[in-house]
């Protein structure tokens, strides 16, 4: 199933709650820069990371897998610059 396909069943819902279990069902998912940052932070850095959470590296690469997922998916999307 495809990213349109899960969108067009979770916009068929009655409600937001319903939309947006169909979506995390078929393991589609929103992200921002923040959510994308912590994941980032988790993931690359872990435990033994000398800071505390996302810091300005995390929040860059976060931007940059963002642009990317985009792109990827046709929209054309770019990593944007603060």
């Amino acid at each position: 199933m495809t990213t349109r396909d899960a969108l067009d069943a979770a916009m068929q819902r009655d409600s937001v709650d319903d939309a947006m279990r169909v979506l995390i069902e078929r393991e589609v998912w929103i992200g921002d820069t923040d959510s994308m940052s912590k994941a980032v932070h988790q993931v690359y850095c872990g435990l033994m990371a000398d800071h505390d959470g996302p810091n300005d590296k995390d929040r860059d690469q976060a931007r940059q897998l963002i642009a990317a997922i985009g792109q990827s998916i046709g929209t054309g999307a770019r990593a944007a610059t603060d």
